[in-house]
This record gives structure tokens, sequence and C-alpha cells, in this order.
């Protein structure tokens, strides 16, 4: 791993104390002079200022200070530009970077520009730091977890290196980054070997800063510092870190054990005093939880924000100005009863460019205001990150590279961009399809959020058709094992049942064939009556025993499917993404390609 660490440099970081001298001496571009006309003050709705002298009649009036944000989030380990679906922005037609190279413009009538790249992306941040040295580099939570294999090979250090050289400051941690143990989290934030196996050489750690408000470990400390503050010519900016309180439910049981995950609003809350004491002007909230845009949205827009977020947002308390959110790889750009909400997506394909106005004698944040910018692949890649990667590419590329199957075409994964909100999808059906056939059981039952990638037929340079090893393991990247367990017939379906209620969207499990039902779905009471339950072809028996395979994740209760955890007569299986290769190897030869199953599985009125 010599080799590798010699390309980790991380971008020198500008003291406080030249941020500082620039501001008193107005150079550098840190602060700049009031327009000959008045500025607004706070309104009623800013943060109340701290302390306030008035000045002598003779003291100039306080230049006011321009402070970027540049926010991320669900970046995932995604380093070489992602594929498919997860590789693309949705612009709406006439947007400047519609006519880009590359994009294409759906039935619907919205463009899909070509996005990501972490090469890219550090070009893309550079260029807007360009624009204003007093920038911050932020993410939003999961960096790292659920990675492709350049990444996951290398337990993420290659994300982190990368993260180093592109200058991010602060990471507010994520489910998906305790993905292996507070342990392993804590290792890439400090450095060293993975489990004392140094592999020739040293992982130095990150030089950015992990943020964790609302996790404690079982001595009641955070896990994590909560929060940490910069100060750019006197205007001082706060950023609190949290990942969702129901971390517990979306993540092994495992990794997470001995920790305890507070409320949001509660623990942000109860920071802003003593953030205030300090004269934080802004606070930024960089929270690992989301929503989602219902309509025709795009990578700027906000229309019809819903999620588990809006149950947050308002309990906030009101000096929290800004929310940077994440999780469900939605992007957004929205303004919530006065306070800005951001979502970058996901994979690296958008940067949100907050830009805030602060008057630093009033401690006030006069002004706020937030975009999004596609990471467009229109740009020359950061050639100094491109040779950090490329002993890891290098190192990788044999099994990247192995072809395991072919597919006749695209199978995506998501049931949003298969236009269904709600049910199945071409991808989900082959997946667990290839659970049944590797334990032989009578269903198997996949949930959707751990389908991360779409199976794509075309790559350059590669044969029609082929899928790789990368490409089945970009679908399936957690590495869970398959668990088969005896559910009575009942128990499956309250299991249906448990699928509503939980969330502000169904989370449909995907099914295997021979399995099937309707549902109607009451989307107000968020309730649902299951019918018409067919098991190999015949009516489910609710007294008889069924054997059922799911991913290890959900046999532990995940995604708040307690009652598989209490399934009988357990038995493990193969590892998921191995049981998907072994079945597109038997299913998929270069004269059939696999194509998707014909033919819906669940219907009903919440299947649109």
């Amino acid at each position: 791993m010599n080799a590798f660490r010699r390309y980790a440099r991380a971008v020198p970081a500008v003291s406080l104390r030249t941020l500082a001298l620039c501001g008193a001496a107005a150079l550098c571009g840190c602060a700049r002079q009031p327009p000959a006309e008045p500025r607004p003050g706070p309104s009623a709705s800013d943060a109340a200022p701290i302390a306030s002298v008035a000045p002598a009649a003779a003291t100039p009036a306080p230049a006011l200070v321009d402070v970027q944000v540049l926010a991320i989030n669900d970046f995932h380990g995604h380093l070489e530009p992602p594929l498919g679906e997860n590789g693309v922005v949705v612009a709406p037609a006439g947007d400047p970077v519609a006519s880009l190279p590359g994009a294409t413009t759906t039935d619907a009538g919205v463009v899909l520009v070509p996005a990501g790249g972490v090469a890219v992306l550090a070009a893309h941040v550079a260029r807007l730091r360009a624009e204003n040295p007093n920038t911050v580099v932020v993410s939003a939570g999961d960096l790292t977890g659920a990675s492709p294999l350049v990444s996951s090979l290398f337990h993420d250090e290659p994300t982190v290196l990368a993260m180093n050289r592109l200058g991010l400051d602060f990471e507010g941690v994520g489910n998906h980054d305790f993905d292996r143990g507070i342990d392993e989290l804590r290792r890439l934030q400090t450095g060293g070997c993975f489990q004392g196996n140094c592999d020739g050489g040293t992982f130095r750690g990150a030089t950015f800063e992990y943020l964790a408000a609302n996790v404690r470990d079982a001595t009641g400390k955070t896990v994590f510092p909560p929060y940490a503050m910069r100060d750019f010519a006197g205007a001082r900016v706060a950023f609190i870190g949290e990942t969702l309180a129901q971390t517990p439910s979306v993540t092994s049981a495992r990794a997470i054990e001995g920790l305890t995950f507070a409320d949001e609003a509660e623990t942000a809350n109860a920071l802003v005093p003593e953030l205030r004491r300090q004269g934080a002007a802004a606070i930024v909230l960089l929270l690992h939880q989301g929503g989602m845009q219902h309509g025709r949205g795009t990578y700027d827009s906000c229309e019809h924000l819903g999620g588990d977020l809006l149950d947050v947002l308002p309990r906030l308390d009101p000096a929290i100005r800004v929310v940077v959110s994440a999780h469900t790889h939605q992007a957004y750009d929205c303004v919530v009863d006065g306070r800005v909400v951001t979502s970058a997506g996901s994979y690296g394909r958008l940067i949100t460019k907050i830009d805030l106005t602060i008057d630093p004698a009033a401690h006030a944040l006069v002004h706020v205001k937030a975009r999004n910018v596609p990471v467009t692949r229109d740009v020359a890649p950061d050639a100094a990150t491109a040779r950090l990667l490329a002993p890891y590419e290098e190192k990788a590329r044999s099994i990247v590279e192995r072809v395991v199957g072919y597919v006749e075409r695209d199978l995506t994964g998501s049931a949003r961009r298969a236009g269904s909100v709600s049910c199945e999808t071409s991808l989900g059906d082959v997946i667990a399809d290839a659970m049944q056939a590797s334990t032989g059981a009578d269903v198997a039952f996949m949930n959707p959020g751990g389908i991360r990638a779409d199976l794509v037929a075309s790559h350059p340079g590669r044969a029609p058709h082929a899928v790789t090893y990368g490409d089945a393991f970009d679908v399936q990247p957690f590495q869970n094992t398959l668990v088969t367990m005896t559910l009575r017939g009942a128990e499956i379906l309250a299991l249906l049942e448990r699928q509503f209620g939980t969330r502000d969207e169904p989370r449909i499990l995907q099914v295997s064939k021979g399995f099937g039902y309707r549902y109607h779905y009451d989307r107000a009471a968020r309730t649902a009556r299951i019918s018409d339950v067919r098991i190999a072809g015949k009516p489910l028996d609710p007294a008889r025993d069924y054997r059922v395979t799911v991913p290890s994740f959900l046999a532990g209760g995940g995604d708040s499917f307690a009652s598989l955890a209490r399934g009988r007569d357990r038995r493990e299986g193969a590892v998921d993404v191995d049981a998907l290769v072994a079945y597109l190897g038997k299913n998929g030869p270069p004269a059939a390609p696999l194509d998707a199953p014909k033919g819906a599985r669940i219907t009903g009125d919440g299947c649109r």
C-alpha cells in the first residue's frame, strides 16, 4: 500500500489568523465594504444578535462578510463517474446544462445530464472556491459505506484521501458511515491500520472532521464533536452534525452496538445557546435526514417537499437558518418557513452552493441564498485527484472488470426511476429471484433500499450486454448474507402490512417469482388493505409454515421489520452479491442475455 499513500496529499488549510488579518485589513477579498446605499438589517426571522455595541459617530460601518458553504451528501464512495440513472441529474428543458454533450431528453420533457466522478467534483469545488476564499466545504453524511468496489476493497480509504485532496472540512455523520462499526469510523478519522493490518503502509486518516451531536457511546459521550466553528474576519459560522434518530432501524445492529441516537431537533436546539454565547452569527445544521419532491422536480427545484425531514424542521430553533439535509438521495433547494433547506442528491452529482451574508459586529446573519450546481463532466478533471486514485483503480481492475453475465436491457433498481413510487422494479424482481434460486425458499423478499444502482446493458469499450462483478457489487455493496427462516402464512401477511405506515412513502419489499398480491393504499392514513396473496400460484395459507429468504439486514429487524428477527429455524447462506452473480451467470449467457421478468407481481391502486 506504500505506493498508494504517496498520492494522498491534503489541501493546506488557510489559518483562521490569516483570515482574520485579511478581514481586518479588508484585503484578499475576505471582507467587502458595505454598498453606498444602506444594507437592510436582519429580518424578524433572523437569529437575534448576541451583542451589539453602537459605534461612535466617527466610526465607519463595519464591513459585511460573505461566506460560501459548498455542500454534498450521500457520496457513498462513488469515486469513478457513476453509471446509468445514478450518473445523471434531472434538468428542466432550456436549462444551460441541458445542451451539454451526452444530455438526453425524456418522454416527460426533462433532460438527463451526465454528472459525477470525484475528480470532476474536485474541479468544480476548486472553481467555486476561487470565487470566494471564505469557503467551507461540508458533507451531510454517508460519505462512506455502500461504496463501489474501488473504494470498498480498500475500506473506503481512497474516498477519505480524495476528500482530503478536495478540501472537505466537515462530515456530519450518516447512518452508513457506521456500516463497519464505530471503531472503524474512528480509524478513518484518526488514521492507522485496518484491523491491525497495514498492508505495507499506514493510512493517515481524514484531515476533515466528523461531527455527531446526537450519537453517544456507552459512556454517554458523543462519538465525535457535536459541532465546529469557523471564523471569517469576525463572522462566525457554526456547523452542527447529526444523523437520523432512526439509524437503529436502517443500520445493522452489530454495527451500532453500544450507541444511542437522540432526537435530531431536541439535540440541535440544546446547542443553540452555547453557540450563541460563542458568537455564532449563523448556524448550519448538517442533518442526515431527508425529504423528496412530489411532482416533476428537477435538480434545483422544490415541488411539494415531503418526507421524514418535515417532522424535524418545524421543531428546530429559529436560529438554525440553514439545514443541509441528506439520506433520501433526492435533490431539492427549498425555503421552508423562512429556513433554507437543501439536498445535493447523491454520489457527488451536485454541489449545493450556499451564500451567507454576515454582519460580524452584530453577530447576525443578514441574508442567505442557495442553489444546486450540477457536477457536469464538461470540465477537466482535477489531475491530482486522478493521480491519487489511479493505483487503487489499477489494483481493483481485474476484480471489477470480470464479466459475470449478460442482460438484454437496462434493469432499474429504483421504483421512482421506474415510474412507480411504491411497487416492484425489474432489478428488484431479478435480485429476489436470485435469492430464491440460491436457497430454494418458498419466497424471497428484498429491501429496496439495499439496491444501490442499476444494471446497465451498454458500456463503452465492453461487449454488448456484458455485466461485470463491479456492476453487480455496485448494485449490492453491503455484503449481507442470505438468511432463510420459517414464517407462518399469517406472519407473512403481517409483514406485508408492515410496509405501510412507517414512512411518508411505502417501502415495498421486492418479491420472488411465484409470489404476488394486491393492495389498496390509504395515503392519508398510511395504511393498506392486502388481498389475493398467492405463493407458488396458490392462495397463502395463514396457518401453514413457509420458508422465507431475506438479507441479513432484514433478518435482524432492519427497516422496522422487527417480526423477521423472530423467524424460526434460521439458516445462513451465500453472500447476496454472490447469489446475484451466480444467477446472472446461469441465466444470462452471451447468446441469450437475461431480460426483465414479465408480468406484475404486486398490483393495486398504490402502484403508480
